[in-house]
């Protein structure tokens, strides 16, 4: 009998040892085992992200945006959201507690856009659903016959496609939630450029230009005749009937109301955008009062750059001394792009005293594809698929060369290129021992903060030296302090478009038609302006806090790698793991 007490007390321990363990455990596989399952869900869901992840195999299809594909999609999401919010966070370790914050960030926003029916607005001022898939090719691998049937069965789907959007955009009409009509004068040269008479001159046949030698001649033939086919009757088709709903419906029909606000349930849809793209429980209100005391600050600034310069006039007369004399602007495009270029080089050879680890991926300097250029931004960043051949581009806007100066384009190209978005990014891409997700996040706090941080960083590395390129420099941070201003003006506020555009041009030396420009931006992309300024402060603060910490002990070098080789993170996530970073640095 004591024998068998003692056995069945030791298989009790042991059991009771065992299911602890299992209870340890559990959630942590649970959490990997959604995050694979939310992984394999969207990349059978969305084939455009599949080909931009690497993986090839859904290369013949476009996505479906059909209502109840968005609907059913979203119920996967609810139902991952529920299953994430009954973990025992508490019992994951220090990493997976940084990977569930993120990846329940992106489940919960990507729920929100839903809730608000952000899919009825599949378009801003300068892209939309429409604007990159002429560069899609450069994404899919181009060896075999069926790389080539996979990206003509593509084409061909894009009627159906374009339709989808179209019958969205139409319940947007009827429900009152679509793009204000104000931003939309122009817009039609997005649609319009890939409308051609002769399969050749779209980009889309680009790829048949190039069929490797390895293809049978009478494949090749066959494979250029039916990519003219897909071009004319699947793409010139699906944008053609685009742009006569556009001109002849959309825009005529669009809301007339600016801000966020006119929308149904539009404060509580601006509150969360302010969240969404600042990832800090920030109000409108908040954002607009930082907005204003750095507008204060950075015009003290600027002030000082002009008495340095010995300027005799007031400060609205220098902005137009800026904007008018031709000393400041390239003559021709191969102008502008060679300055450019030039720049990025000289900061390469600046980053190993900036950072300890740097990517492998290169990147080079090309101008924004004719389609996009005339409402876009004076440049950006543009990342390569997952697994091609592609560089980085850091693309100059060579469009209307008169309103491109030359002193914003040091601070321009430190923002785009290095060592802004294309080190962040390419960082990123090569993360190791993290979900595959955290490898492609993308949150606009983090990535745009972190592009203005590096703004100012030029100057700490040995740039800026004409006053005018720091005054470039000033203004490209105004602009951004501005931001925090227009951007919560419009939405919560009550702003007119005229307001925020005055107000970007009486306190920045930025163009009319690029403070213009922006200003459509802003209008048609609620909240998203926000993250700039208020991730930039955060970084800044940090550093702060690290250089106090350390004292004589601080690397500048050590300090930038911790904060870019853990991806992109929300905020506050950044700030603990910078602080977990200082006190592994003290002991």
């Amino acid at each position: 009998m004591f024998k068998y007490k003692v056995v069945h007390t030791l298989w009790i321990f042991t059991f009771f040892i065992l299911f602890a363990g299992c209870v340890q455990k559990e959630p942590t596989a649970e959490l990997y085992q959604i995050f694979s399952e939310a992984r394999q869900f969207q990349l059978k869901e969305n084939p455009l992200f599949a080909t931009y992840a690497g993986l090839h195999t859904s290369n013949a299809r476009m996505p479906s945006v059909a209502l109840e594909d968005i609907t059913r999609r979203d119920k996967f999401w609810q139902a991952i959201l529920s299953r994430l919010e009954a973990i025992n966070y508490e019992a994951l370790s220090k990493e997976d507690k940084i990977n569930y914050r993120v990846f329940r960030r992106i489940i919960s926003d990507r729920v929100t856009r839903v809730k608000y029916k952000d899919y009825l607005m599949p378009l801003n001022a300068d892209s939309g659903f429409h604007t990159g898939l002429s560069r899609l090719y450069l994404a899919m691998p181009f060896k075999t016959v069926k790389d080539f049937e996979d990206y003509i069965s593509r084409l061909n789907e894009f009627p159906r496609y374009f339709l989808e959007h179209i019958t969205l955009m139409k319940e947007g009409i009827k429900t009152g939630i679509t793009v204000p009509k104000v931003v939309l004068e122009g817009y039609e040269v997005t649609i319009a450029t890939h409308i051609v008479d002769a399969p050749e001159l779209s980009a889309f046949y680009q790829p048949f230009n190039q069929i490797p030698p390895s293809i049978s001649g009478a494949d090749q033939k066959r494979l250029k005749e039916l990519g003219r086919k897909a071009v004319i009757n699947g793409v010139v088709k699906a944008y053609r009937s685009f742009l006569d709903f556009f001109v002849n419906e959309y825009r005529p029909n669009a809301r007339t109301t600016l801000g966020a606000s006119e929308l149904p349930d539009g404060k509580a849809y601006y509150e969360n955008k302010v969240r969404q793209f600042t990832t800090l429980d920030l109000t409108p209100e908040e954002v607009h009062q930082i907005g204003l005391k750095e507008v204060t600050r950075i015009r003290s600034e600027m002030e000082a750059v002009i008495a340095e310069i010995g300027f005799e006039g007031s400060f609205a007369d220098f902005l137009e001394f800026l904007r008018s004399d031709p000393q400041f602007y390239a003559d021709t495009p191969e102008e502008l792009l060679k300055e450019a270029s030039f720049i990025a080089k000289r900061m390469d050879a600046k980053l190993p005293s900036l950072f300890k680890t740097l990517p492998r991926l290169t990147y080079g300097v090309a101008p924004v594809p004719d389609d996009l250029a005339p409402k876009y931004t004076g440049g950006r960043y543009a990342g390569p698929a997952e697994g091609s051949n592609e560089p980085g581009y850091y693309w100059v806007n060579t469009y209307k060369l008169d309103v491109r100066p030359l002193y914003n384009l040091e601070a321009l190209s430190f923002h785009e290129a290095v060592p802004g978005h294309h080190l962040q990014n390419s960082i990123a891409a090569e993360l190791e021992n993290v979900p595959d997700f955290r490898r492609d996040v993308y949150l606009s706090a983090f990535g745009e903060g972190w592009g203005l941080y590096s703004e100012w960083l030029g100057k700490e590395a040995g740039f800026y030296t004409d006053p005018y390129s720091n005054f470039g420099r000033l203004t490209y941070e105004m602009w951004r302090a501005c931001r925090l201003v227009v951007d919560t003006g419009i939405h919560a506020m009550g702003w007119e478009r005229q307001q925020v555009i005055d107000y970007l041009a009486s306190n920045t030396a930025l163009p009319l038609h690029e403070c213009t420009t922006e200003t459509d931006r802003y209008i048609s992309w609620p909240g998203q302006a926000l993250s700039y300024k208020i991730g930039e402060l955060k970084i800044k603060e940090l550093r702060r806090y690290a250089e106090k910490e350390l004292g004589r002990d601080f690397d500048v070098r050590e300090f930038h790698d911790a904060v870019l080789w853990n991806g992109a993170v929300p905020l506050d996530v950044l700030e603990e793991l910078i602080k977990d970073w200082v006190g592994s640095q003290k002991n």
